[in-house]
């Protein structure tokens, strides 16, 4: 295990099995931490930390299972007796719909796991963290969070809801010695994007690769991030010298929120 900035802290990340949350884990472990990782791919979080060289702690869940969550809180506890940081990951996206014809049970589904999941996920992170004596809790939103996106209308509002969550639960224990921020980022390289890319293609009758290149026309930057990109923002919003940021939603988004 290397030294760094995390050395010996406890990290809980959702949705750890790919993704942002797969290379958040291994940068994590990099850094020094110990690591509490969930996901309902329990395969694939099994392989994971099986290549991580750190002590893990691992368990398939549903992030909107009230009780998983509170297990999940229970183990951790056992295993290493605190939480030092949180970061709730996991998350859905839904096809490319208009609101008026969108399911509503889709609707549900993402107000489910994206926000209903995050908000359960608090619950335990507080609660732990207060006992502890602080924390940071880091949920990822997305630049649907805090902008409009068309055809992506319950996903946003999903979303949207983190974002508020965040405030709301910043405000409560800022005078507590517990830091909680949403990161925002945008089009990024995961498997989610590939999902939506595929769901642009389908719409316009295009590849996957036009559909990148038509999704990528959208940012100023006019690219994708790199996962990279994203975790390091991670690294530095949950990190203990980065101590006077609460209550905020941090865009990592090639500039989409500033046009």
């Amino acid at each position: 295990m290397s030294e760094g900035r995390y050395q010996g802290k406890v990290v809980q990340i959702t949705g750890a099995a790919s993704g942002f949350g797969a290379l958040a884990a291994r940068r994590f472990a990099a850094e020094g931490a110990v690591l509490a990782l969930s996901d309902i791919d329990g395969a694939a979080l099994t392989a994971l930390a099986g290549a991580l060289e750190t002590e893990v702690l691992h368990a398939q869940l549903d992030v909107s299972d009230a009780a998983a969550q509170a297990a999940h809180a229970r183990a951790i506890v056992a295993r290493f007796g605190r939480l030092d940081v949180a970061i709730n990951n996991a998350g859905v996206g839904h096809d490319l719909q208009p609101l008026h014809k969108l399911a509503p049970e889709e609707f549900d589904r993402m107000m489910a796991v994206n926000a209903r999941g995050v908000f359960l996920g608090m619950q335990q992170q507080i609660t732990l963290m207060l006992a502890g004596g602080g924390g940071a809790i880091l949920n990822v939103a997305s630049a649907a969070g805090i902008v409009g996106a068309g055809y992506l209308s319950a996903y946003a509002a999903s979303k949207h809801a983190v974002v508020g969550l965040t405030r709301a639960a910043a405000d409560e224990v800022a005078k507590k010695g517990i830091r909680v921020n949403a990161l925002c980022p945008s089009f990024a390289a995961t498997p989610l994007f590939d999902e939506m890319a595929d769901a642009v293609a389908a719409r316009h009758g295009a590849s996957r690769d036009e559909a990148y290149t038509r999704i990528a026309a959208r940012v100023p930057m006019g690219r994708v991030a790199r996962p990279e990109e994203v975790v390091q923002a991670m690294l530095w919003i949950c990190c203990a010298e980065n101590s006077f940021m609460t209550g905020q939603a941090v865009a990592i988004d090639g500039g989409l929120s500033a046009v």
